[in-house]
This record gives structure tokens, C-alpha cells and sequence, in this order.
């Protein structure tokens, strides 16, 4: 345990509301337990002063949670409660996405070594298998705003003033910790020199791949496509990460599912579900299984059955295939 002579100065610096005092003296705890063989205690308390450290950042910064002037027509500003352990995805994808929550976390620590947390991210992936979900789940975890780009206030026809208001957004991450998140990122990240290319939005491109790239500010930038194929190949380079995400397979529609449905069911089996739920997205398998409640619901019914389950699963799987052929 800390010392005497410790823990009146940690009660002291905590009535003269020193925090850095504080944090300097439980650092001084933490390495005081590590000399004495309490490797764990250690541990934990230097992992709570890294905490606190990230937390003490974010709350120096200014709260956007009312953008005012052009910022009110660029940011939509949200503050999810969503935890990783909400969302159902591969072994993969979960690794890196707790790589960038774990990097976040203990940032402080990684910065004095010299080092720099992941930050920028793209996102690829076909519609509804979780993109959006995920910078919602980053800034749960983290404790932080998620700030979504609006394109419709982003991009004009006007030379030069898309860039400009692009400019605010990278303003805005230094000034205020978050998620920014840009969504359809291809409207602004397409490929330089496409047979429909529109110089304005190859200025625009020009001008993201330098603000991203000049970007040191405390946020988090994600970009998410459906279009990873007619990004501008330089964009790569200049995400920390890219994730992938896919339609889920058998045994995760079955997850997805117990998940959504297991307290309002009885006798099911989940695996013959999702079997039937292949190729579907994450999105399309919520769908349907809010479309089972209700359907549940009206009936009167007090628990869904597994011949209602397969019936929505099917029709929804009929749509998906029609929609595929129309776009095909």
C-alpha cells in the first residue's frame, strides 16, 4: 500500500484540486507497489492514471454538443452509449477494433514513448454490416462525441468552397476530442483521373489527403465507403488502419439473432436460422428480427417461434435477391 507520507499528499492535492499533483503522486504509488512485487496493483493503477489523463484531455477541450455557425450545417453531433459487446463481427475485425480502443486508452503512455495511437481509420464494406455501428461503438467505449460529417452541407458547386468548409471540420478535431466521422466517404474520395471526374471534387480530394495527413489533433478521423475499388489508391497511405467488413456468416447470424430475439423465444434453433439467414447483412438480420416482434406482437403471441423466424428470414432474403438483380 502507499506510503504515509504518500497518501496525505494524494488527500492534500486533492483538497488544493491540484490535479496534476495528484496524478503525479499516484504515479509515484503505482511504481512504489511495482517495487514491492504487486506487478497487478501496479498495474491497474498506472492503466486508471492513463484513463484519467485521456479523460482530463477530452474535458479541457470545447463541447461542441450545439455546433453554432457553418459547423451546425456540417456536424451531426450524437453521444452514443454503444459497447463493442453490442455488436456481433468476425475475430479479425473485433481485434483490430479493440487494437484502437486499448491504443486510445492508454495513449498517454504510448505518447511518451515516442509513439503515436491509431487514429485514422477507413472502414470498408458492403451496406449494413456495420460500419456505421462501429465509429458509434469507438466513441462509446471512449467516452467521447461522435461527429458526423453531413455531405450535404460539405460539398458545393462553388470552387474552392468545399475545401474551406472541409478546413472547419480539421479545425474543429483539434479543438474538440471526438469521433469525426464521414460517411460515403467516396463522394469525396474517388479516384483522380476517372472518365467522371469533376475538377472541384479532385480539388477537394487534394485538399482531405493533405489536411488528413497534416492532422495531430487528439480525435479520431474515420472514413467508411461501400466503394473501396474507386478510392484514390493515395488515400490508403493515409489511414492508420483500413477494416474490412463483411456480410456475416452462419454461426454470427445465429449470434446476431440469439442476441436480438433469445428473450422472447423458446425451443429455437439458432443454428438452422442462421443457416437461412446467409447472405444477409447485419442491418437486413435486424430488420427482420424487429419485423418478428412486431409480427409476434399483434398476434398476441407471448413468444416468437422458429417457423415465424424462418418465414420473415425468407422474405427478407427474397428482397435482398431482387435488389441485388436491379442494381446487377
Amino acid at each position: 500500500m502507499a506510503t504515509g507520507s504518500q497518501l496525505k499528499a494524494l488527500v492534500q492535492s486533492y483538497v488544493d484540486c491540484d490535479d496534476d499533483e495528484f496524478l503525479s503522486i499516484a504515479m509515484q504509488v503505482a511504481a512504489h507497489e511495482a517495487k514491492r512485487g504487486h506487478g497487478k496493483l501496479a498495474t491497474e493503477l498506472r492503466a486508471a492514471i492513463d484513463e484519467a489523463k485521456i479523460r482530463r484531455g477530452a474535458a479541457s477541450l470545447v463541447s461542441i454538443s450545439q455546433p453554432r455557425g457553418e459547423l451546425a450545417n456540417l456536424l451531426q453531433v450524437s453521444n452514443p452509449s454503444n459497447r463493442l459487446s453490442d455488436m456481433v463481427v468476425g475475430p479479425v475485425l473485433a481485434n483490430q477494433l479493440q487494437r484502437v480502443i486499448r491504443e486510445q486508452r492508454f495513449a498517454g503512455r504510448i505518447a511518451d514513448h515516442g509513439l503515436t495511437p491509431r487514429r485514422k481509420l477507413l472502414l470498408v464494406g458492403p451496406p449494413g454490416t456495420g460500419k456505421t455501428m462501429s465509429a458509434s461503438v469507438l466513441a462509446g467505449e471512449l467516452g467521447l462525441q461522435l461527429l458526423q460529417v453531413r455531405l450535404d452541407g460539405l460539398i458545393t458547386r462553388f470552387m474552392g468552397e468545399t475545401a474551406a468548409k472541409l478546413r472547419q471540420i480539421f479545425d474543429a478535431t483539434h479543438r474538440t476530442r471526438g469521433v469525426y466521422f464521414f460517411d460515403e466517404f467516396d463522394a469525396i474520395g474517388a479516384g483522380r483521373g476517372r472518365t467522371n471526374d469533376v475538377g472541384e471534387i479532385r480539388r477537394v480530394l487534394n485538399s482531405f489527403l493533405l489536411m488528413i495527413e497534416q492532422d495531430r489533433s487528439p480525435s479520431l478521423v474515420v472514413a467508411a465507403t461501400n466503394y473501396p475499388d474507386i478510392l484514390d489508391r493515395a488515400l490508403f497511405r493515409r489511414f492508420d488502419d483500413v477494416l474490412y467488413f463483411e456480410l456475416p456468416d452462419a454461426k454470427q447470424a445465429a449470434t446476431l439473432l440469439r442476441m436480438l430475439l433469445l428473450s422472447n423465444s423458446a425451443r429455437v434453433r439458432w443454428g438452422i436460422l442462421g443457416q437461412e439467414a446467409l447472405g444477409l447483412s447485419y442491418a437486413d438480420i435486424t430488420r427482420a428480427a424487429n419485423d418478428v416482434l412486431k409480427d409476434t406482437i399483434i398476434h398476441g403471441r407471448t413468444k416468437c417461434r422458429e417457423a415465424a423466424i424462418r418465414s420473415v428470414l425468407r422474405e427478407h432474403q427474397a428482397l435482398t435477391d431482387r435488389l441485388r438483380k436491379r442494381v446487377g
